[in-house]
């Protein structure tokens, strides 16, 4: 394992290129307990993340097929837990002996029935979600991803695409950036194909940085990955004219290293965004809404009919948009459905931990402790 100190040392330097954060990694108990516990191991960044296993990086352009520890191979272990892309681990070798505690993530609930969280990106900095203003533009989904975003301790930040295709039909900017006012989030529009247009990002782009990109497919993620890569690197691909709609050209979740020295992560578009039931409405989006929830006449009110409603009386001064309301509405229902299944399966957890260990007491009782 490379030395803590000095901080200009080679190979703390490579590793800085790819996003290793010096100064928690020296400050951070639990950063140091697990290099201590481990003190052969030596620390690596996800870079790649396949059903078959991971790709590591200690290095830019240094990939390495990396083993996963066999527990995270049991079909029941949390998927939350596993590695994911941005997360740093240690290596033993080639094996991945140790996870480091994540300073940030994004995450969504997975798709299915039963409770899930799926990690889209670990150790982040900033979001950019990245919308076409095309078909592809809706407001309600950019909220969708506010939501995910606020509690992960990231900075959202939305990009709107394909700026120079107006006189194609494309969304009116200036009414887009109006509509999308309320968020607190800075709002860009871009030609994603144009270096030039794209310098208003470059402020979360600086050295040592990282950030995930997350959007729909045929959004314009893979174009604008290549445009800050000054390469084509990523494929992209055409979108359907009647949707908007392009195919997955990103297939996997990478990290790549940027000249700007930032680390970007692409991720394949995604159809599904469901709450984990750890989202904050104040911290992903909602604060307006939620501060006038609070001077409603009853502290249960629901926002529907109730009188001494102050949330419907914005609506109905022309303060608030209906759709915003009706969308929060929603989230809120799903976060709250989310929050009680993640408490359940807590609950379940911790009745299963007390169950183990009085199985154990009575059978160290029974037959003595081995």
């Amino acid at each position: 394992m490379p030395p803590e100190t000095p901080d200009s040392s080679p190979e703390i330097a490579l590793l800085r290129r790819i996003g290793w954060p010096f100064a928690e990694a020296v400050d951070d108990p639990d950063w140091q307990a697990a290099l201590q516990t481990h003190p052969g191991a030596r620390p690596a960044r996800v870079v790649e993340q396949h059903r078959s296993g991971y790709v590591v990086a200690d290095a830019p352009d240094a990939a390495i097929k990396a083993e996963s520890p066999p527990e995270w191979m049991r079909p029941r272990f949390p998927n939350h837990e596993r590695a994911a892309v941005g997360d740093w681990v240690l290596l033993d070798g080639r094996k991945i002996v140790a996870l480091l505690p994540r300073r940030t993530a994004i995450k969504r609930g997975a798709a299915g029935e039963h409770y899930h969280q799926q990690v889209i990106a670990a150790n982040i900095d900033a979001v950019f979600v990245v919308v076409g203003l095309d078909d592809d533009f809706n407001p309600r989904r950019i909220e969708r991803y506010l939501l995910l975003v606020g509690g992960g301790g990231a900075q959202p930040v939305v990009v709107l695409t394909k700026a120079d295709k107006l006189d194609e039909g494309g969304t009116d900017v200036e009414a887009a950036l109006a509509g999308l006012s309320k968020l607190d989030a800075p709002v860009f529009a871009v030609n994603a194909k144009d270096r030039a247009s794209v310098a208003v990002l470059d402020p979360w782009l600086g050295a040592g940085s990282s950030v995930v990109l997350v959007g729909s497919s045929g959004a314009g993620k893979s174009t604008l990955t290549n445009t800050l890569l000054g390469a084509e690197k990523m494929k992209t691909g055409a979108v359907r004219e009647h949707d908007s709609r392009g195919r997955h050209t990103t297939t996997h979740r990478a990290l790549i290293a940027l000249p700007s020295g930032a680390c970007l992560i692409d991720t394949p578009g995604m159809r599904e965004l469901k709450p984990t039931g750890e989202e904050d409405l104040a911290e992903g989006g909602f604060a307006d809404i939620e501060a006038l929830a609070e001077q409603c006449k009853f502290r249960d009110c629901s926002h529907q009919r109730e009188p001494g409603c102050a949330v419907r009386a914005a609506v109905e001064r022309g303060e608030l948009d209906a759709g915003r309301l009706a969308n929060y509405l929603k989230l809120r229902d799903e976060v709250a459905g989310a929050a009680d299944k993640l408490a359940t399966r807590l609950a379940d957890k911790a009745n299963a931990r007390v169950l183990g260990k009085a199985l154990h007491k009575r059978l160290d009782e029974k037959y003595g402790k081995h």
